[in-house]
């Protein structure tokens, strides 16, 4: 196999690999990049057996064929070539040679027998907007769970149906959901538990900022989105995601409006002073004002007072730092509410106003302090 291909072509395709490829593994194949050639292009084909991509590139193809390279040492070396063309050279001992300008470099590779196969997207099921699934990413991924032996949290809950695309990920003591309204062509519903790996991965996808459309589609086993000349997909979830609308609090006594930057630099100042492990602040809501406290016996304390919207009866209540932070980060509203049923209960935050179609909640559980 021979081809050249421009050094930027290459380094942008290969970049958007990185996420996919086994850095640590006992499969040697996995740790490379499979390169294969289809008429005036090649294609660039990741996997770790959870996950896969394959994208291509525009390239003047010399001779067909295909081969593995290993993957991060390709894009190391590539990324420090002036930008030129990048011609590649596969021989039959599996041993790739590049040449640009003034460089020549050798490395070996392995044959192509051994990747795996990807499976074969199947029909699609409907476009989505990739700007709002990028969006819907963004407001729950932080709320997915660490912890790997409770795999069914291990990623979110992607539902489609006629009237729109809802998300939801929780770690059990947190659980964010947003629903955007859309018009899908979907019979009936559609539900699937999507890793986060993949997440981050369509994330990147997203990079660009362009609002494209990308084709989604399901099996029995796998998730696809297709976008131009780009295919990801990943292995499914298995198991039972909580019933999240049993969480989500139907009613609230109390209300409060809170300035988004007033609340999140006031927890961040706070929380230096709060425990390292449990990240525990308290909340006292008062008329017209909310003090912000934490306190560590050995090393200090702090509190702010921050203006508010409310006018109810006191309000005592503790959370975890770190958890309010990653809602008020991942909003850009100048306005936040804070729901209460009790000093007791789940708080509920919302963006106040938010945008239209789109629904957005964030439920976090008390802390005893």
């Amino acid at each position: 196999m021979e081809f050249s291909v421009s050094r930027s072509d290459l380094v942008r395709e290969l970049g958007l690999t990185q996420g996919v490829v086994e850095k640590k593994t006992t499969i040697p194949i996995l740790s490379n990049i499979l390169i294969e050639t289809d008429g005036d292009q090649v294609w660039l084909t990741a996997t770790d057996l959870e996950l896969g991509i394959r994208c291509a590139c525009p390239a003047r193809v010399k001779k067909e064929g295909a081969g593995t390279i290993p993957a991060r040492r390709l894009l190391d070396y590539v990324r420090l070539l002036p930008d030129a063309d990048v011609q590649i050279k596969i021989q039959d001992n599996h041993w790739a040679s590049l040449v640009c300008g003034r460089s020549r470099t050798r490395i070996a590779g392995m044959s192509r027998e051994s990747f795996p196969e990807l499976p074969q997207m199947p029909e699609q099921l409907a476009k989505l907007p990739l700007s709002t699934v990028a969006q819907m990413i963004e407001r729950t991924i932080f709320a997915i769970s660490a912890e790997e032996s409770r795999f069914t949290l291990n990623g979110a809950l992607l539902l489609l149906r006629n009237d729109g695309l809802v998300m939801v990920a929780t770690d059990g003591h947190r659980l964010a959901m947003i629903e955007q309204k859309a018009e899908l062509e979907v019979e009936g519903s559609y539900r699937a538990l999507l890793p986060k790996k993949a997440m981050l991965e369509i994330l990147k996808l997203a990079g660009d900022g362009e609002d494209r459309q990308v084709e989604f589609a399901g099996n029995d086993n796998h998730l696809f989105f297709h976008l131009d000349k780009r295919l990801l997909l990943s292995r499914k979830l298995t198991g039972n995601f909580p019933d999240y609308e049993r969480v989500l609090p139907k009613e609230h006594a109390t209300s409060v409006a809170i300035g988004r930057d007033d609340f999140r630099y006031a927890l961040e100042r706070v929380s230096q002073f709060s425990d390292e492990r449990s990240r525990a602040v308290k909340l006292q809501i008062l008329s017209g004002e909310m003090k912000v406290h934490s306190s560590i016996s050995e090393t200090g304390e702090s509190e702010e007072t921050i203006p508010v919207d409310y006018s109810g009866s006191d309000i005592e209540i503790g959370f975890n730092a770190q958890y309010l932070l990653d809602f008020l980060k991942a909003v850009d509203q100048p306005e936040v509410e804070f729901h209460f049923k009790d000093g007791n209960s789940a708080g509920e935050l919302r963006p106040k106003g938010g945008q239209e179609g789109v629904t957005y909640r964030y439920v976090v559980m008390p802390m005893r302090i």
